[in-house]
């Protein structure tokens, strides 16, 4: 008997342990909940009630979730069950549970409650989720659709110091074919139309046979300027040929702006990647170079979006909206006007020039020579056009005020700066060379530092930057010396950034290895090289008591900021200046063919040779920085390249008088 009871009681004690072990609504849809976080939609639907299969499929479950939240962005999803203390009972309950997510219009939440039977399924009774379409929105129907629209930001504009539109938003022309209107014609209007486009004929058939065409649909071909109203009439007296006006991004001044500017283009695929999460699409466009680019985070703004439930009784319920967000328009210092004069001057030749306020540091111009129309590669340039570009010799693509050159005799007022600072020289300070040519001994061997213009005579600071004699700055950088002249240079902001808004390369110092190199670059040869802008910005100290005031681009930076002080000893600043505006006066200077009456110029030029070694033929840049000394508010720096058979910086100096004549009208 007490056997029996024993075993009485081990078989209970079992039954009881398999009884708590058997699953209870709390542990399912806890775990239901744990798959939703996990975005496992397949694992999930295997929780689903018969009836709740029954109304979707398992294909259809998984796609739904998939669509809605790959549409709608869904992002940070947190689904978040706790379970009640008081255990559910009989063979259905309810949990109550939050839904938290990020989406494209912004965060959406919500409280929902879950039904839960007590089923058999597969000859195993378990706790099953009730699920309906108000799981994925409590809003969202059976017969119910999930919308979504959106509202484009509008790109910022860029504007110069007066308000001229520099990237503005405008209007273009699209041309197009009607199928229809052809009356079979196709083959000859196809080719004349590409011909007066300058595209392949195979494009427009693929245009036309893209699967969305109809006969009486209009069929973009491609966007050509406004302006271009020869071109129109031409298109469209084609049968079949119509235009439409299309919001576009319009450069006004064209070529003249053209690398500073830059230009918009689509979204590539590639960018898409990297973009996606900051709110583009493949239908946006993004700055592709210049200062569209430079500055795509202000101008770009935000798309508006919103997300509703479309009931089916045609009314919505709104579940998330996010305004939309204008991009900013940005103010230039530029002036479109002297920016213009500056690149017509430079037309036909290949160069650079900026002009800046020399007290506020306001970049006033900024040119790059040859150049491209924004216009043409903005709406879509063809192969021909880009093949035109690209193997132009002058290099209309390349920005050549961001790269750095061998600045020539424009850097001697700079070496002789530090070199007065240092005390390696003195403005009274006597030196003696006959001839043309110079080393300092045989240790040199054949090499000689070579002067355009024998002094016959003595020769100090003055009559050294009035004739731009070499040997005399070879001599100031050798009495220098490697360590201070890098010093010096440095100081005047070789080798650093000066948080310019435009990207530009650091201007460098090279290699001062040897005698031969540190004499080369007193005089702008050797290994040194600058940009033009901080070329420019280096001549400011001349005109404000030894600071260098730093550039800037922006018309909302502050102005008059001071990058580097006390550059230039206030004692020898008159000397300094005096000798650069002889330069100009003065019929021996270098730089007598830009003076101007009335207008108090001071100047230097620089011929900078670029060639493998001495005995060679290079070719030469052209330089000229000169300002205004009495009324420091316009300083112009100017380069051409290949001048060797045009009168080295000649014909520089006659097109920065030019430019300053211009600006005084």
């Amino acid at each position: 008997m007490r056997k029996s009871i024993y075993f009485f009681v081990i078989a209970l004690a079992a039954l009881l342990a398999g009884c708590n072990n058997d699953p209870t609504p709390e542990d399912r849809f806890s775990k239901y909940v744990e798959l939703w976080n996990e975005q496992k939609f397949e694992d999930m639907y295997d929780y689903l009630t018969a009836d709740a299969k029954e109304a979707v499929t398992k294909k259809e479950y998984v796609e739904r979730y998939q669509k809605v939240y790959t549409d709608l962005e869904i992002s940070d999803l947190k689904i978040k069950f706790d379970p009640p203390e008081e255990k559910a009972e009989g063979e259905e309950t309810k949990f109550s549970f939050s839904a938290k997510m990020n989406s494209l219009a912004g965060p959406i939440s919500f409280k929902h409650q879950a039904p839960l039977k007590q089923e058999t399924q597969n000859e195993k009774e378990n706790w099953f989720v009730d699920w309906d379409t108000t799981f994925i929105f409590p809003e969202l129907g059976a017969g119910d659709k999930i919308g979504l629209s959106s509202v484009p930001s509008v790109r910022g504009e860029i504007v110069d110091r007066n308000d001229n539109g520099l990237a503005v938003n405008g209007t273009a022309l699209e041309i197009g074919i009607v199928p229809a209107q052809m009356e079979g014609n196709r083959e000859d209007i196809i080719s004349r139309v590409a011909g007066l486009l300058g595209i392949e004929a195979a494009q427009i058939d693929k245009a036309l046979n893209a699967e969305w065409v109809q006969p009486d649909y209009f069929v973009p071909i491609k966007k050509i300027p406004v302006e271009n109203q020869e071109l129109l009439a031409q298109l469209m007296e084609i049968p079949s040929v119509l235009k439409k006006d299309v919001p576009a991004r319009v450069y006004p001044y064209k070529d003249a702006a053209a690398q500073l500017v830059g230009y918009v283009g689509p979204v590539t695929a590639e960018e898409l990647k990297e973009l996606a999460s900051k709110g583009y699409s493949s239908n946006d466009v993004i700055g592709k170079r210049g200062m569209e680019q430079v500055l795509e985070e202000r101008l770009k703004g935000q798309n508006g979006s919103k997300i509703y439930i479309k009931k089916e009784d045609g009314s919505e319920v709104l579940l998330a909206e996010k305004e939309v967000a204008n991009g900013e328009n940005v103010k230039l210092t530029i002036d479109i006007g002297l920016q213009s004069t500056m690149f017509n001057e430079l037309a036909g030749e290949a160069g650079t020039g900026t002009a800046m306020n020399p007290v506020t540091g306001e970049t006033l111009a900024l040119v790059s020579s040859p150049a491209f129309d924004p216009n043409t590669i903005s709406l879509g340039a063809t192969g021909q056009y880009w093949k035109s570009i690209e193997e132009n010799p002058q290099k209309p693509l390349t920005t050549r005020f961001k790269q750095t050159y061998a600045p020539g005799s424009v850097i001697k007022p700079i070496t002789a700066a530090i070199g007065l600072k240092e005390g390696a020289i003195t403005p009274e300070q006597q030196m003696e060379v006959d001839g043309l040519q110079w080393q300092k001994d045989n240790s040199w061997g054949s090499y000689k530092i070579t002067r355009v213009t024998d002094p016959n005579g003595p020769v100090n600071l003055d009559r050294a930057l009035l004739l731009s004699d070499n040997i005399y700055f070879a001599q100031a950088a050798l009495a220098l010396g490697a360590e201070k002249l890098t010093a010096g240079l440095n100081s005047f902001g070789f080798e650093e950034e000066f948080g310019y808004a435009f990207p530009l390369e650091n201007s460098k110092i090279g290699e001062l290895d040897n005698e031969v190199r540190l004499a080369d670059s007193g005089y702008g040869q050797g290994h040194i090289e600058m940009n033009i802008v901080h070329l420019a910005s280096s001549y400011t100290p001349f005109v404000n008591n030894g600071t260098m005031i730093r550039p800037i681009l922006l018309a909302d930076e502050q102005t008059a900021q001071p990058l580097k002080e006390n550059l230039v000893d206030e004692s020898v600043l008159a000397q300094i200046n005096n000798s650069l505006r002889k330069v100009v006066e003065d019929p021996s200077g270098t730089a007598h063919s830009a003076r101007i009456d009335g207008y108090p110029l001071a100047g230097k030029t620089g011929t900078a040779e670029l060639k493998e070694k001495q005995g060679e033929k290079g070719t030469e840049n052209g330089w000229f920085v000169a300002y205004n000394v009495e009324n420091p508010n316009l300083l112009i720096a100017m380069m051409v390249e290949g001048v060797e058979n045009k009168g080295g910086s000649k014909p520089v100096v006659s097109r920065v008088k030019n430019v300053f004549q211009s600006s005084r009208q």
